[in-house]
């Protein structure tokens, strides 16, 4: 009698079980990429760049468009190196919802040195230069040096000027202004050019009171050239307009 030979049966289940895995991480990630696309993005913070750009520099990439892959890619880390930018950080609100908060450098004015803009902070470092006009920032002129280096203060003899702008461009934006240029005249008075009108600010006494009074007069001098000069003025009535052609 012959004897057959006996063959081990081989367990079926985990290659059931492998592929069972596989076809659930397919359908996990087909889920994903359908289902968590970005649909809408909110930008808070952001002057210089417009939302469109602070969300193209976010969702940049392959899967870029990705609410999962984003924050994968943005947990715990926040964007730097991007001009005019102190930090970005990214969250997610819901499975097609972003939300971009923009930390842009604190800028105070800007200088025209080279045929570019130099823009510095509130202690005169410079913090950028660039080629490209950023609505908002004032144009400062009066200012004297012979160089400037990226991330140094501007070599000028008084730095606190640089104080006197921020405060001034803060009080302008507090009362709805906005020069097209700040001026140190010689001897350090502060002149302001809205248009055809000079303002003569003179020292930075009644600083508050002098740019408190500034909107309601320029509303009323209408297309008139000329100077207001509220070098002496103390919350009184000493306020002069000259009329020029």
């Amino acid at each position: 009698m012959k004897k057959g030979t006996s063959r081990s049966k081989v367990p079926v289940w985990p290659y059931v079980l492998t592929g069972a895995i596989i076809l659930f991480l397919i359908l996990t990630v087909v889920l994903i990429l359908k289902f968590c696309r970005v649909k809408a993005v909110i930008v808070e913070g952001n002057i210089h760049y417009s939302d469109e750009q602070i969300a193209a520099m976010v969702m940049d990439g392959y899967l870029g468009d990705n609410t999962i892959y984003l924050y994968l890619k943005y947990r715990d880390k926040e964007i730097k190196d991007v001009p005019f930018i102190e930090t970005m950080s990214v969250s997610i609100d819901s499975r097609d919802t972003i939300r971009i908060t923009v930390f842009e450098k604190s800028l105070a004015g800007y200088v025209e040195y080279m045929d570019r803009y130099i823009y510095f902070d509130r202690t005169g470092t410079v913090v950028e230069s660039s080629q490209v006009l950023t609505a908002g920032i004032p144009l400062v002129t009066g200012l004297s040096f012979d160089h400037c280096v990226l991330y140094e203060p501007l070599p000028v003899e008084d730095p606190g000027m640089f104080e006197k702008v921020l405060d001034i461009s803060q009080l302008m934006e507090k009362y709805g202004l906005e020069a097209d240029r700040i001026h140190f005249a010689l001897d350090g008075s502060l002149v302001l050019f809205f248009g055809d009108v000079e303002v003569y600010i003179g020292d930075d006494e009644f600083i508050d009171e002098k740019i408190m009074v500034l909107p309601d007069i320029i509303h009323k001098l209408g297309a008139q050239k000329g100077v207001i000069d509220l070098s002496d003025y103390n919350g009184g009535d000493t306020i002069t307009f000259e009329k020029s052609d």
